[in-house]
């Protein structure tokens, strides 16, 4: 179960893209379509700087692309900053910091954990997109 913007997804019930490396998965993208907008959910690559990521993401873009999508979005926490870091050499931009947001998420799942990476204290969604 994923948590964004007080949202709960059940990640193993959406549609995504996953990338094979000599037939064995090595990457997952998975993401949400409300309205002419695409929420990315997940993404997770086990092959990191080989390309599997920048690849699921454009997967994504243009399937939104063909379906008329607008806005493909996404949200992160404050202590990711590899993902922040990925995101934005991706052209996402940083549209909105939702303040201590995670406290909500914890509600919804408790084992958040308080600290994430680096020590850096788990509070804030960071939303990140890209017009489409």
């Amino acid at each position: 179960m994923i948590i964004t913007r007080g949202k709960a997804h059940p990640a193993d019930q959406l549609p995504g893209f996953i990338a094979e490396e000599d037939g064995k998965p090595v990457g997952l993208i998975t993401y949400e379509i409300v309205g002419k907008e695409y929420e990315i959910v997940t993404m997770n690559s086990l092959a990191e700087g080989k390309g599997v990521g920048s690849a699921l993401v454009d997967a994504v873009k243009k399937t939104a692309k063909k379906d008329g999508c607008r806005r493909l979005w996404l949200i992160t926490t404050n202590d990711n900053t590899n993902a922040i870091r990925f995101w934005q050499k991706r052209g996402f931009a940083l549209v909105s910091v939702h303040r201590n947001a995670v406290e909500q998420s914890r509600q919804l799942k408790p084992g958040i954990p308080l600290t994430g990476n680096d020590g850096i204290p788990i509070r804030d969604e960071i939303e990140l997109e890209i017009a489409l």
